[in-house]
Protein backbone atom coordinates (compact mmCIF):
# COMPACT_ATOMS: atom_id res chain seq x y z
CA UNK A 1 0.00 0.00 0.00
CA UNK A 2 2.97 2.34 0.88
CA UNK A 3 4.31 1.63 -2.13
CA UNK A 4 1.28 2.36 -4.18
CA UNK A 5 0.87 5.66 -2.64
CA UNK A 6 4.57 6.62 -2.93
CA UNK A 7 4.02 5.63 -6.95
CA UNK A 8 0.81 7.77 -7.19
CA UNK A 9 2.55 10.80 -5.66
CA UNK A 10 5.17 10.43 -8.55
CA UNK A 11 2.89 9.79 -10.91
CA UNK A 12 0.68 12.99 -10.13
CA UNK A 13 4.06 14.77 -9.90
CA UNK A 14 5.39 14.18 -13.23
CA UNK A 15 1.72 14.98 -14.62
CA UNK A 16 2.09 18.39 -12.99
CA UNK A 17 5.57 18.87 -14.37
CA UNK A 18 4.77 18.14 -17.47
CA UNK A 19 1.34 19.99 -17.67
CA UNK A 20 3.57 22.74 -16.54
CA UNK A 21 5.78 22.69 -19.01
CA UNK A 22 3.68 22.38 -21.87
CA UNK A 23 1.48 25.70 -20.69
CA UNK A 24 4.82 27.84 -19.92
CA UNK A 25 5.67 26.63 -23.84
CA UNK A 26 2.40 27.39 -25.05
CA UNK A 27 2.67 30.96 -23.62
CA UNK A 28 6.08 31.07 -24.98
CA UNK A 29 4.66 30.15 -28.42
CA UNK A 30 1.63 32.90 -27.80
CA UNK A 31 4.16 35.52 -27.27
CA UNK A 32 5.97 34.63 -30.27
CA UNK A 33 3.13 34.70 -32.60
CA UNK A 34 2.04 38.07 -31.29
CA UNK A 35 5.22 39.35 -31.78
CA UNK A 36 5.41 38.03 -35.11
CA UNK A 37 1.78 39.52 -36.05
CA UNK A 38 3.24 43.04 -35.01
CA UNK A 39 6.37 42.95 -36.80
CA UNK A 40 3.91 41.58 -40.29
CA UNK A 41 1.72 44.44 -39.57
CA UNK A 42 4.05 47.17 -39.59
CA UNK A 43 5.89 45.61 -42.92
CA UNK A 44 2.27 45.39 -43.91
CA UNK A 45 2.14 49.27 -43.18
CA UNK A 46 5.74 49.97 -44.76
CA UNK A 47 4.12 52.34 -47.55
CA UNK A 48 4.31 55.95 -48.59
CA UNK A 49 2.23 57.48 -47.55
CA UNK A 50 1.83 60.58 -50.08
CA UNK A 51 0.33 63.82 -49.71
CA UNK A 52 0.06 65.51 -53.67
CA UNK A 53 -0.09 69.04 -53.97
CA UNK A 54 0.00 71.58 -57.37
CA UNK A 55 1.70 74.69 -57.99
CA UNK A 56 2.06 76.75 -60.76
CA UNK A 57 4.57 79.20 -61.27
CA UNK A 58 5.66 81.94 -63.99
CA UNK A 59 9.57 82.40 -64.35
CA UNK A 60 11.36 85.13 -66.50
CA UNK A 61 14.86 84.02 -67.19
CA UNK A 62 17.30 86.36 -68.70
CA UNK A 63 21.30 86.60 -69.41
CA UNK A 64 23.91 88.78 -70.78
CA UNK A 65 27.44 88.15 -72.19
CA UNK A 66 29.56 91.27 -72.59
CA UNK A 67 31.01 91.50 -75.83
CA UNK A 68 33.51 94.43 -75.54
CA UNK A 69 32.92 95.47 -72.11
CA UNK A 70 29.53 96.50 -71.06
CA UNK A 71 28.72 98.85 -73.92
CA UNK A 72 27.86 96.23 -76.21
CA UNK A 73 26.02 92.95 -74.90
CA UNK A 74 24.92 89.57 -76.21
CA UNK A 75 21.49 88.68 -74.68
CA UNK A 76 19.48 85.98 -74.14
CA UNK A 77 15.98 85.73 -72.22
CA UNK A 78 13.14 83.21 -72.15
CA UNK A 79 9.83 82.59 -70.64
CA UNK A 80 8.74 79.85 -68.56
CA UNK A 81 5.79 78.62 -67.35
CA UNK A 82 5.97 75.99 -64.98
CA UNK A 83 3.03 73.18 -63.25
CA UNK A 84 4.38 70.92 -60.75
CA UNK A 85 2.98 68.46 -59.06
CA UNK A 86 4.64 68.14 -55.53
CA UNK A 87 4.42 64.94 -53.41
CA UNK A 88 4.95 64.59 -49.71
CA UNK A 89 5.35 61.40 -47.64
CA UNK A 90 7.46 59.01 -45.37
CA UNK A 91 8.55 55.51 -46.16
CA UNK A 92 7.26 53.86 -43.57
CA UNK A 93 10.17 50.82 -44.12
CA UNK A 94 12.65 53.31 -42.94
CA UNK A 95 10.76 53.32 -39.33
CA UNK A 96 13.31 52.06 -36.52
CA UNK A 97 11.43 50.13 -33.98
CA UNK A 98 12.35 47.16 -31.14
CA UNK A 99 10.04 44.77 -30.24
CA UNK A 100 10.60 43.91 -26.39
CA UNK A 101 9.21 39.90 -26.38
CA UNK A 102 10.04 39.88 -22.36
CA UNK A 103 7.86 42.97 -21.64
CA UNK A 104 5.14 43.30 -24.16
CA UNK A 105 6.33 45.99 -25.62
CA UNK A 106 6.88 47.88 -29.23
CA UNK A 107 8.86 50.75 -29.05
CA UNK A 108 8.89 53.28 -31.61
CA UNK A 109 12.83 54.67 -32.06
CA UNK A 110 12.26 56.93 -34.88
CA UNK A 111 10.06 58.31 -37.70
CA UNK A 112 11.74 58.84 -41.27
CA UNK A 113 12.26 62.27 -42.55
CA UNK A 114 9.87 63.53 -44.84
CA UNK A 115 10.05 62.75 -48.90
CA UNK A 116 9.65 65.45 -50.86
CA UNK A 117 9.07 64.85 -54.81
CA UNK A 118 9.11 67.64 -57.34
CA UNK A 119 7.54 66.74 -60.90
CA UNK A 120 7.68 70.09 -62.98
CA UNK A 121 6.44 70.38 -66.10
CA UNK A 122 8.16 73.25 -67.98
CA UNK A 123 6.86 75.24 -71.18
CA UNK A 124 9.40 78.04 -72.86
CA UNK A 125 7.55 80.98 -74.69
CA UNK A 126 9.43 84.23 -75.75
CA UNK A 127 13.03 82.29 -76.35
CA UNK A 128 15.18 84.59 -77.69
CA UNK A 129 18.86 84.52 -78.23
CA UNK A 130 21.57 86.37 -79.62
CA UNK A 131 24.08 84.78 -82.07
CA UNK A 132 27.15 85.37 -79.99
CA UNK A 133 25.22 84.25 -76.72
CA UNK A 134 23.06 81.21 -78.06
CA UNK A 135 20.79 78.78 -75.31
CA UNK A 136 22.83 76.20 -74.12
CA UNK A 137 22.46 72.98 -71.37
CA UNK A 138 23.30 74.97 -68.82
CA UNK A 139 20.82 77.74 -68.95
CA UNK A 140 18.56 75.28 -69.03
CA UNK A 141 19.92 73.35 -65.80
CA UNK A 142 20.11 76.84 -64.46
CA UNK A 143 16.27 77.33 -65.02
CA UNK A 144 14.96 74.38 -63.98
CA UNK A 145 17.57 74.85 -60.08
CA UNK A 146 16.47 78.13 -59.66
CA UNK A 147 12.61 76.57 -60.22
CA UNK A 148 13.68 73.64 -57.83
CA UNK A 149 14.61 76.55 -55.63
CA UNK A 150 11.42 78.37 -55.85
CA UNK A 151 8.94 75.63 -55.42
CA UNK A 152 10.34 74.18 -52.65
CA UNK A 153 9.70 77.09 -50.77
CA UNK A 154 6.02 77.56 -51.80
CA UNK A 155 5.82 73.86 -50.29
CA UNK A 156 7.14 75.51 -47.04
CA UNK A 157 5.05 77.66 -47.26
CA UNK A 158 2.17 75.63 -47.62
CA UNK A 159 0.39 73.01 -45.60
CA UNK A 160 1.24 70.13 -47.28
CA UNK A 161 4.08 68.84 -44.54
CA UNK A 162 1.30 69.17 -42.40
CA UNK A 163 -1.12 67.14 -43.88
CA UNK A 164 1.52 64.55 -44.91
CA UNK A 165 2.43 64.23 -41.31
CA UNK A 166 -1.20 64.17 -40.68
CA UNK A 167 -1.53 61.13 -42.75
CA UNK A 168 1.54 59.45 -41.48
CA UNK A 169 -0.25 59.86 -37.65
CA UNK A 170 -3.35 58.27 -38.65
CA UNK A 171 -1.00 55.14 -40.01
CA UNK A 172 1.31 55.13 -36.76
CA UNK A 173 -2.52 54.45 -35.02
CA UNK A 174 -2.61 50.89 -36.13
CA UNK A 175 0.10 50.54 -34.65
CA UNK A 176 -1.36 51.45 -31.13
CA UNK A 177 -4.97 49.51 -31.59
CA UNK A 178 -2.70 46.27 -32.56
CA UNK A 179 -0.70 46.42 -29.57
CA UNK A 180 -3.67 47.71 -27.87
CA UNK A 181 -5.81 44.51 -28.72
CA UNK A 182 -2.56 42.29 -27.66
CA UNK A 183 -2.02 43.59 -24.28
CA UNK A 184 1.07 45.08 -25.25
CA UNK A 185 2.44 48.54 -24.74
CA UNK A 186 3.79 51.20 -27.51
CA UNK A 187 6.43 53.43 -26.21
CA UNK A 188 7.78 56.27 -28.34
CA UNK A 189 10.37 58.56 -27.29
CA UNK A 190 10.36 56.96 -23.48
CA UNK A 191 6.77 57.69 -23.42
CA UNK A 192 3.90 55.08 -23.40
CA UNK A 193 1.52 55.87 -25.46
CA UNK A 194 -2.34 55.85 -25.06
CA UNK A 195 -5.11 56.65 -27.33
CA UNK A 196 -4.00 60.08 -26.76
CA UNK A 197 -0.44 60.02 -28.34
CA UNK A 198 -1.58 62.40 -31.76
CA UNK A 199 -0.33 65.59 -29.67
CA UNK A 200 2.39 64.02 -28.60
CA UNK A 201 3.50 62.77 -32.23
CA UNK A 202 2.64 66.67 -33.58
CA UNK A 203 5.59 68.12 -31.41
CA UNK A 204 7.65 66.07 -32.70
Amino acid sequence: MKKFLIGSVIALAIVLVFRSCGKEKESEAILKENSMLIQERIANVSKLIVTEGHFAEVYNYKDSKELFGPLLTADKKALVVVNAAVTIGYDLSKIEFTVDEEKRTLHIDKIPEPEITLNPDFEYYDVTADYLNPFEAKDYNAIKNNVKASLLKKVEASTLKTNAKNRLLSELQQFYVLTNSLGWTLIYQDKEIDEDFYPILLKN
